[in-house]
Parts: C-alpha cells; sequence; structure tokens
C-alpha cells in the first residue's frame, strides 16, 4: 500500500507540503488543470526549482494580480524596514496569525533570491489567524467565513472526495481560532486562510496526495520554532496560539531557529490527514524523496523532506510497532529545598517541552524524606530541561538514561455536550480506539461555566461519538 511520510524538520506549511509533492512526482499541468475547477479568478502560480542550504527543492506559490504587477514593476530583491518576510507561509506566518495591520504598498519583501511569497493585506477583528482581504476585480475587501469557504469548494468542479477533504481542514482551522479567541466557528472570518492562495494550498496539497495514491501519512516530530514575535497585540509566542491548538497530540520542538518554523495551515493540514509518529515507521520502505521549499534562509535547510513509499499491513494499521520511541529519562533526588516551589519546577519542564514530569517520594540517607524529580524527554530539549533543574532545584547532579516507550496512535476529536464542546483524546490499538479520556481543562472549563458536576459534564463527553 502506498504511503507518504513527513519529515518537518525545518517546520511546515502548506506551500512547503505541495512543493515537496510535486518534487516527488504529482505533475504541474495537473494540478494547474484542476485548480480551474475552483473557479477562483486572476491569479498565477509560481513554480521552480530553489536551493536551500545545499539541498534542491521545489519552491510553489501563488501570486496575485498586485503581486504580478509588484514583480514586473520592482523586479529587485529588497527587504522594508519592519523586516516582515513573506515566506508563504513560514515566513509571514506570525503576521498572518497575529492580525498584522498591513497596507499593500508595504506588502513585498522579497530574498536574495527574489522568491515571493504571498500578497496579503491584514485586518484586525477579534481574533488574530490568518485575516486577509481579497481583491476582486473590482478592488473591494472580502472577507470570507468557513460557510463562503464551503460554498467555493461545492460549487468547484472538484470530486467529492477532494471536497470534503479541504473542509475538515478549513473546519479545524476554524475550531483553534473559534477555542483560541472565545468565539464561535460560524463567527470566525477568515481573510489569508479564506483567500485564493490558501484554498489552492489547502486542495492542491489534497489533489497531489490523491494523485500519488496515498492511503496514509505518517509525521515525524514537527519544528515550530521558538521565540516572541511582534504583532498588533504586543509579543506573542511561538507557535501562535492557533497552531498551538491544531498541534495539540502531535509530538513538536522548538528547534535551533529563532523564528515561527510552522504555520497554522501547516498544522491544520497534519492534523486532518497524518498520524504521528517518532521514526519510520517499521514496514515502510522509501521508493522516492521530494523537498518542498520556504523562502526564507536560516541556519538549517528551510526545506520540508517528503518520502513517498510502501508500507506493509503492521504499519497501514496503525500496529504497535509505530508507537515504538527512544526517550530521555532526567532524574534527580532533592531533600533540602521548600516543597512549595517544586509545582512552579513541573510548570517550567512542561513549558520547556518535557514530555512527562513529576515526583516520586523517596527516603534518603539518615531516614531523610525527599523527593525524586523525574523528566521524560526527547533528545532536541534535553539540555535545556536540565538546565532548568539545575538552576531551580538544589541538586548537584542528574542521572540520564535512554527509556523505549510504546505508544497507541493518539487523536483528538471534540464532543458536545449540552453544556458546551470539550476534546476528547482517544488512544488506538491497530486502528481502534481502545481508550478515551476527556480533557479535564475542557471539563472543568464548561462545568464552570453551566454549574453542572464536572462528572457529568465528563460522562457527556463520552457517550457523544460525534
Amino acid at each position: 500500500m502506498r504511503a507518504l511520510y513527513l519529515e518537518p524538520f525545518a517546520g511546515i506549511s502548506g506551500n512547503m507540503l505541495l512543493g515537496a509533492l510535486l518534487d516527488a512526482g504529482v505533475p504541474f499541468e495537473y494540478l494547474q488543470k484542476e485548480f480551474a475547477k475552483l473557479h477562483l479568478g486572476d491569479y498565477e502560480l509560481v513554480f521552480k526549482s530553489v536551493n536551500k542550504s545545499g539541498i534542491q527543492a521545489r519552491y510553489f506559490n501563488v501570486l496575485l494580480p498586485e503581486q504580478q504587477e509588484h514583480e514586473h514593476t520592482h523586479g529587485h530583491c529588497h527587504d522594508h524596514e519592519h523586516g516582515h518576510h513573506h515566506d508563504h507561509e513560514h515566513d509571514h506566518a506570525w503576521m498572518h496569525a497575529h492580525g498584522i495591520a498591513h497596507s499593500h504598498d508595504h506588502e513585498h519583501i522579497h530574498e536574495e533570491n527574489c522568491d515571493h511569497g504571498h500578497h496579503h493585506e491584514y485586518g484586525h477583528e477579534h481574533h488574530h489567524e490568518h485575516e486577509q482581504d481579497h481583491h476582486t476585480h473590482h478592488h473591494h475587501h472580502e472577507h470570507r467565513n468557513l460557510h463562503d469557504i464551503e460554498e467555493i469548494l461545492e460549487h468547484s468542479g472538484l470530486t467529492e472526495e477532494v471536497i470534503s477533504k479541504a473542509k475538515e481542514v478549513f473546519l479545524a482551522i476554524a475550531k483553534a481560532e473559534a477555542k483560541v479567541h472565545g468565539s464561535t466557528v460560524e463567527e470566525i472570518h477568515f481573510h489569508e486562510v479564506g483567500a485564493i492562495d490558501t484554498i489552492i494550498d489547502v486542495v492542491g496539497n489534497i489533489l497531489a496526495l490523491q494523485y500519488l495514491g496515498i492511503e496514509k501519512i505518517f509525521t515525524a516530530p514537527v519544528n515550530t520554532g521558538f521565540g516572541f514575535v511582534e504583532c498588533a497585540h504586543g509579543q506573542m509566542p511561538v507557535p501562535a496560539p492557533a497552531t498551538a491548538e491544531l498541534l495539540q497530540g502531535m509530538p513538536h520542538y522548538r528547534g535551533t531557529v529563532d523564528k515561527e518554523m510552522t504555520t497554522p495551515t501547516g498544522a491544520a493540514l497534519l492534523k486532518v490527514l497524518a498520524v504521528p509518529v517518532q521514526e519510520v515507521p517499521a514496514g515502510f520502505t522509501v521508493t522516492r524523496i521530494g523537498y518542498g521549499a520556504g523562502t526564507r534562509d536560516v541556519s538549517i535547510p528551510n526545506v520540508l523532506r517528503v518520502n513517498v513509499g510502501t508500507c506493509e499491513e503492521s504499519c497501514m494499521t496503525g500496529g504497535m510497532d509505530t508507537g515504538l520511541e527512544t526517550l530521555i529519562m532526567l532524574e534527580c533526588n532533592i531533600d533540602d529545598m521548600n516543597p512549595e516551589i517544586l509545582p512552579y519546577v513541573l510548570d517550567r519542564l512542561f513549558e520547556a517541552g518535557a514530555n512527562d514530569a513529576w515526583l516520586e517520594p523517596v527516603i534518603m540517607k539518615k531516614g531523610r524524606p525527599a523527593q525524586t524529580l523525574k523528566v521524560l524527554c526527547r533528545e532536541p530539549v534535553q539540555q535545556k530541561l536540565q538546565q532548568i533543574m539545575f538552576t531551580e532545584t538544589t541538586t548537584l547532579g542528574i542521572r540520564r538514561y535512554p527509556v523505549a516507550r510504546i505508544a497507541l496512535e493518539r487523536r483528538w476529536r471534540e464532543a458536545d455536550t449540552p453544556w458546551g464542546s470539550v476534546r476528547v483524546k482517544e488512544g488506538l490499538l491497530h486502528g481502534q480506539v481502545i481508550n478515551s479520556v476527556p480533557e479535564f481543562e475542557d471539563c472543568k472549563r464548561v462545568a464552570q461555566e453551566s454549574g453542572q458536576p464536572l462528572k457529568k459534564v465528563e460522562a457527556a463527553a463520552l457517550n457523544n461519538k460525534k
């Protein structure tokens, strides 16, 4: 069976994934023909070969009419004083995600190779995610909601399978936005996400996967980048709030680049289409590799690698082998510090990327009661966690050793209760759900807002199979 293994070591965006799938063998002409069925008006597709830190990759982009005019008039590379690099979507995603007010006269930032990002004007309402005004031929601005996007898809000439999957991706983004901003799916308005470029990204990736005959997609842990970005509301942390919502239940890490590396559209595609794994699934054989490029040149190759291959039945069914991973255990004994500080230490460890952290009571020499601080993590965040343990506790040494963990395939679903929606985490074995746990904080919030008993909210969430 045909499968795909993604390596988002430089993050992921919609156009990077599409560029990689084109590099892996999807004909550009095929996508052009299918895009015409969307009836989206005037735009230009960019598809070319670029080199990123020595890796040859394919770059895909969409130019709207104003960008095309700018390209012909200002065909040179330049930076603006605000430094808003438009990597579609990497390098300007923080602007999409945070509602930057941005005029058309200051939207075109090019790298040295003059790779273009998309053309965007950013409005500011009650949410930050991907708000772009799409220009019609009369140059007025359209704010599209989820229903508008679904109308575009339903009135296209695309197959029902492609339309249905595209709707899932946009719904995932809308739900994340609604959760972040305390709004509803119906109230969320899309600018950038509802514009030509991202509709093409979402639909294009689904078409490309269908063309390649991909039946299952696996993704390695996702590099989100780190740091803070300036936006209309001040500084916001990376990953952006909507991206963080979409990546729940999916292993991700900060990496070494102080930039936003994963965008909401990229995260939504992974959430809807992919199964997270820690390494290449057992039984997966690679037959072709493709690279999709971002725009910016950073300290690592700014590319997404996709591995097209075949998969034995064990990995196609989400067998136990796909959940086998090697983690690092860090631990130390503490008997001489204020125990009130320890919950704070645990919070800091989780914020820094620990998979898990906990305390175990122990008896040390001379009968002293103490606590063993244990931290389970992956290699990329090990050094940072060790630093926190040394600086925030009184320990003089840390034990470190590898541990093997077998984990169920995990996914999130939304459960509607009579008092509000909550998330439920499901554990799957061989494709079958064997564990379901309502998200405690969601149930607590709904219980507090509705006045219902917490246990009643949890029971309602488990009984709802939607």
